[in-house]
């Protein structure tokens, strides 16, 4: 009886221990006052409007939705068949093949950004909008190869062998019969690597430049000059944004049966 309580106890002391930042900024983000207080000295919605109409949020914000989207799309062109590859014709040292594609998870975000920054867009002097979209597919690619993976080895092999048998080629089969039966799974994977690219922050410090920022970089810039609760605001919507996206992924599809 001890035991479990105090297992409860740790439990709920873990449970507030990673909620706490997250219910202080939550809490100032309705502030009415001026200045960043916990807790606030009044309660209103004026920094929530605020922050939607900032112009510099506005631009950073279809930024990022437009890193996110062309990224996650390339990550997916290039995941897919990657994953059927591994699922259907698993080469040699398979295992060492999926750790070297799991790297970009593993390895700091700084030193990714620092390592592109560096070899990349110094070095040929790429655009800063292509070495951002770069660094963003080169971190999403894993979860793309890691979803959609998951979703191919519980697909029977001899679904696609009757479609080859019954005259279908293997593109016809690939896009006919294995590509409708792993939608869910991209799908997933699509959502999971939007939230990613979208809340990126490490890389996107290394690659953004002038006139080109997203919109984590954009908050973190405006943080470090103004000290009111826009920025808690602007937490506060996106935390709720990407908890409505994934909750919505996980009840419609599952998305933890892929991961």
């Amino acid at each position: 009886m001890k035991d479990g309580l105090f297992s409860r106890v740790v439990l709920w002391l873990v449970f507030f221990f990673l909620l706490g930042p997250f219910l202080v900024v939550f809490v100032a983000g309705f502030s009415g006052g001026d200045t960043l207080t916990f807790p606030p000295p009044s309660y209103s919605l004026r920094w929530m409007f605020d922050v939607v109409a900032m112009p510099e949020f506005q631009r950073s914000f279809q930024t990022s939705v437009k890193i996110a989207l062309i990224a996650t799309v390339i990550a997916l062109a290039l995941g897919i068949p990657v994953a059927y590859a591994l699922s259907r014709t698993p080469p040699p040292g398979i295992g060492l093949i999926k750790t070297v594609l799991t790297f970009p998870l593993i390895i700091p975000g700084i030193l990714v950004g620092l390592g592109l920054l560096r070899n990349f867009v110094l070095l040929v002097n790429a655009p800063v909008f292509l070495g951002l979209l770069i660094g963003h597919v080169a971190l999403l690619v894993p979860y793309a190869v890691r979803v959609v993976y998951a979703s191919l080895t519980n697909l029977r092999v001899d679904i696609e062998d009757a479609a080859v048998t019954l005259g279908a080629s293997r593109l016809r089969t690939f896009f006919m019969v294995v590509m409708p039966n792993i939608r869910n799974a991209i799908i997933a994977a699509f959502f999971l690597a939007f939230v990613t690219s979208f809340n990126q922050v490490p890389v996107s410090l290394f690659l953004t430049g002038p006139g080109i920022s997203t919109l984590p970089i954009e908050m973190l810039g405006h943080m470090e000059n103004t000290f009111d609760p826009s920025i808690a605001a602007l937490s506060t919507l996106l935390v709720l944004f990407t908890m409505a996206f994934v909750l919505v992924t996980e009840k419609v599809l599952g998305i933890s049966k892929y991961l």
